[in-house]
Order: C-alpha cells, then structure tokens, then sequence
C-alpha cells in the first residue's frame, strides 16, 4: 500500500480520535465530565475542553433560567378559609455536579421537588394569614419570605432560585358567591344609610328653607306696610296741600274718581235724582 493510499484512513482516525478527545460547551450550558460513571469535574467555562476516549464522558445541561409554572392548589388561611393559589417560580442550575447528585441531573425532578417544598412553605404563609390579609397587603412581602424560606432548600440541590410569584388569589366557587352575598348586603346597608342620612339632610334644607322664606315674606311684607303708609301720608299730605290750594278742582276730582268707581261694572245700576249733587258736574249751567 503506497503512502497515498494510507492518508484517507490515517485522516479520518485522526479527525475521529479529536472528535472522541474534545467536547465543547456553551454559553447557555453547564457540563459534567465523569470516568467510569465518577464525576471528576464540572466547572467547566464556555469553550472547547478535553476528554480521554472511552474512558471519559461529557453530560450537558441547560444552565438558563427555568420557569416552573404551579397548578393551582388549594390552602386553608389562618380563618380555615379555602383559597386557590396560582403561582410560578423563576430557577436555574447553579452546581451541577450537586444537581447531578441529587436530582440525577433531571429537570422534571427539580421541578416536582421545588413544587413540594414551594408549596409547603406557602402553606405556612398562607396559614398565618386571613383573606383580608392576603387580598389587601402587598404581595410582596410573602414573595421574599417565601424566597428567603426556599433559597437555602434549593441550594442543596445545587439549584439557585431566583424569584417566586403569586399570579392570582382567588376563593372557591361556593365561598366566592357566599362571600358576594355579604357584600352585597353590605353595599345595600351602606346605601340605605346614605338615603336616610340624604333624606334628613333633604328635610333640614327644606325646613331651613321654608324658615328663611317665612322670615323674608315678614320683612318684605313689613317694609311693603311701611312704604305704603309713607306713601298713603305722602298721599293724603299732597290731597290737604292740593284741596287748600284749589278746594273747586279737588272737588271735581274727588267726583271723578267716584264716577269712575261706580260706573266700574255695567252691570250696575243706580237710582239718584238728576239733580242730585252726584251729577253736579254732569250738568251745564247757562
């Protein structure tokens, strides 16, 4: 066999034995090396690393940010109230030669043991609490003790949690509507009350109001009184002035206002003399 002949072969047992010698690993990855089924390491950084063949073996794993996603359970609050809780948890792997250890390097594992220890902890939380509670403060403060609680558990995994949040709080059906019935008999309390107190407000405006008209129709009619006694004064003193002046023309115009007077209405009639002093003016002398 001339050397050409055994370039091919030589090429592809070279390539193959480099492909058996070298494994590459990721950003997103975190690896174990193991010889014979022992680890031997695993802090490896992003790049290409070495292996002896068939005596070393490479495992990968996603080193990024997990997400597990809780069904909805169910906890008693500190009134043995049911509530249903939707929650999720945010964690990633930060040993993995310890994740490999304790949890077989298995994701569904880490998540059925994160959801049990999550949901034990929340059970402690939610116990501590009443409804009111759990619906009016902030979220927030359950979050970190929940996180400060579960951290240090995760770490024995060689997980690093990163955040827990409560998505909904919600009753059950039967509790929801028993507790919609008290409330709505809370707000119809309230706006019986609102109506009575409206209502007695709207008698003591309208009290307040009829008073202040009362005593306004006495002032206008007292001041009406005054001026009209002025003005009848006034009246009578400009008659006396007017009758010493012109005791003929004041005559004449007394006659004519009691003509007026009388002849008011047609239907009336009067019997007098022709020459009775009430048609005095009627009358023409030659």
């Amino acid at each position: 066999m001339n050397p050409a002949q055994l370039l091919v072969p030589l090429s592809f047992s070279a390539l193959l034995l480099s492909y058996m010698t070298v494994f590459y690993v990721g950003e997103s990855e975190k690896a174990i090396k193991f010889r014979l089924g022992e680890i031997v390491e695993s802090d490896y950084e992003p790049g290409l690393h070495f292996k002896l063949p068939l005596i070393n073996n490479v495992s990968h794993y996603d080193a990024r940010v997990q997400t597990l996603d809780a069904k909805s359970e169910r906890f008693l609050t500190s009134e043995k109230k049911n509530v249903i809780v939707d929650s999720f948890v945010k964690w990633k792997i930060s040993d993995v030669g310890l994740f490999y250890t304790t949890m077989g390097g298995d994701e569904y594992q880490a998540n059925l043991r994160l959801d049990q220890v999550m949901k034990d902890a929340m059970r402690g939380e939610f116990g501590r609490r009443t409804i009111k509670e759990l619906v009016s403060e902030d979220r927030g403060d359950m979050r970190r003790m929940l996180i400060s609680r579960l951290a240090p558990v995760a770490k024995e995994y060689g997980i690093e949690l990163l955040d827990i949040r409560i998505k909904r709080i919600d009753l059950p059906e039967e509790v929801s509507s028993s507790v919609y019935r008290r409330m709505e008999a809370e707000r119809e309390r309230v706006a019986r009350e609102f109506r009575s107190q409206g209502s007695e407000q709207a008698e003591e405006i309208s009290a307040q109001a009829d008073k202040e008209r009362e005593i306004i129709l006495a002032n206008a009619y007292r001041e009406s009184e005054q001026i009209r006694g002025r003005g009848d004064a006034k009246s009578s003193e400009i008659y006396a002035a007017s009758y010493g002046k012109n005791q003929e023309f004041y005559a004449f115009y007394r006659s004519l206002n009691a003509y007026a007077a009388s002849f008011e209405k047609t239907q009336d009639t009067l019997v007098l003399e022709p020459k009775s002093d009430f048609f005095k003016y009627f009358s023409k002398e030659e």
